[in-house]
Formats: structure tokens, C-alpha cells, sequence
């Protein structure tokens, strides 16, 4: 993905893994990105050749971590720019996301920075005028920079139906994460957002609490906090 200078190691034979109906590039993108890590806890950015998932590129893209939570698109197949109707390189990854959705998909991504592991958001759009309902999957793996630190992630964003009219933006249903090599998978289960009619009033600095049930018994200490302004 517009690294030149590449050997043939990093490019890495996708026929031989299985993937899953519907959902092909995530399973491709996945497969090359454990391929290239090997024993380690993850690739660097400068392992990544774009011949590797040449047939998912349309749907993969590149975050760099540029603030607690905040990951920017620096590089972004077709498919992203289909559901937003634009260019979409130098946007949050946020921007994809419902206001209700977006605290809870930068907790995810922070933690695919801070606890090194594989995440997967799982998400839908309700149907509207020109829009109909969409289901999606968006894979985040993360990354090292060439200083040696986690600040980028290889995704992957894969939406099934008719996109209609775009924007398009998606709340979030799940997140499913695996830790390390090997670590145990953990899911969490998120209600769907009230719509703005019925949301409660706040009031001060008073902030609402994300709604969530684990799929697991232990649950990972809030480290984070986010506030965030609804006025954007």
C-alpha cells in the first residue's frame, strides 16, 4: 500500500486460506497480516505490500494513531469512498459512524493501540428515504510504525446491500476482540443507540453511559474515558 522497495517474502499467497461467504476480503486481509507476523506480536507498516491482498484492496485500508481514540484514514480503497460519496483520506475513521456509535469505536481502537490484538466491529444502518438498511464488518489489526510503536492499524470494511444515498454512516452493534497470539476472544454486545427524540436530557458536564453486556465474565478495567462534545 505505497511502499516500493518490497521483496517477495511480503507477498503472501491467499489461495490456500479459507474465506468466509460474503465477508472474503476481511478473511483475506486477516490471513495476510497473520502470515507476515509469524512468531511476532504483530507486522510493521513497512511489511505491508499491497500485492499481498491485491484482491481485497478495494475494501482495505491504513490508520495512523494521531490522538487518544482518533485514528485518520492515510490510505483507503473504493469501497470507503463509495459509502461516503467522497474522498475520505485525512478523515477520523469516526467519521463512518453515528454520534451514539463513536465514543464506543474509539474505546475499540484505542484498545487495538494500548493492548495490542485483533478487533472486529460489527455493524448496521437502519433503512431510510434513498438509503436502505446495510450490514457490515470492519477488521482493525494493528500495526508497528518504523520507530518501533503501535500507531497504525490495516483494516478492512466490507458493507452488504445497496449503499444508496451517502453518506452512509453505521452504528455499532458488537466489537469482537482476540488478544495476542493466541489470547482469548472477547465480545462485547452493545444496544442499539436511542434516537434523538428520546434521548434523556443531561445536564452540567454530565455524560451518559455506553450500554453493554460482556460475552465473558471479566471485563477490562476502564482505563479510558472519553469526553466528547456532541457539537462537531
Amino acid at each position: 500500500m505505497g511502499n516500493t522497495g518490497h521483496t517477495a517474502q511480503n507477498v503472501v499467497a491467499m489461495s490456500d486460506h479459507r474465506t468466509h461467504v460474503g465477508y472474503g476480503p476481511l478473511a483475506q486481509v486477516e490471513a495476510y497480516w497473520e502470515a507476515l507476523r509469524g512468531n511476532r506480536l504483530m507486522p510493521r507498516r513497512s511489511d505491508i505490500d499491497p500485492r499481498g491482498i491485491e484482491a481485497a484492496l478495494e475494501y482495505a485500508f491504513i490508520l495512523e494513531r494521531v490522538a487518544v481514540g482518533v485514528g485518520r484514514l492515510r490510505i483507503a480503497g473504493g469501497h470507503l469512498r463509495d459509502l461516503m460519496g467522497m474522498e475520505v483520506r485525512g478523515m477520523p475513521i469516526t467519521a463512518f459512524f453515528g454520534t451514539q456509535s463513536r465514543p464506543r469505536v474509539s474505546e475499540a481502537l484505542e484498545e487495538v493501540f494500548q493492548l495490542p490484538g485483533q478487533t472486529t466491529l460489527h455493524l448496521s444502518a437502519a433503512a431510510s428515504y434513498g438509503r436502505p438498511a446495510l450490514t457490515g464488518r470492519m477488521l482493525l489489526l494493528p500495526l508497528k510504525s518504523d520507530l518501533g510503536d503501535v500507531s497504525r492499524v490495516l483494516g478492512c470494511l466490507v458493507v452488504r446491500g445497496e449503499v444508496g444515498q451517502t453518506p452512509r454512516r453505521f452504528d455499532l452493534a458488537q466489537a469482537t476482540r482476540r488478544s495476542g497470539i493466541g489470547g482469548a476472544t472477547r465480545a462485547l454486545r452493545y444496544a442499539a443507540p436511542l434516537q434523538q427524540s428520546t434521548l434523556p436530557r443531561e445536564t452540567g458536564f454530565a455524560a451518559g453511559k455506553a450500554s453493554f453486556t460482556s460475552a465473558t465474565t471479566g471485563e477490562l478495567p476502564p482505563y479510558l474515558r472519553l469526553v466528547k462534545s456532541e457539537q462537531e
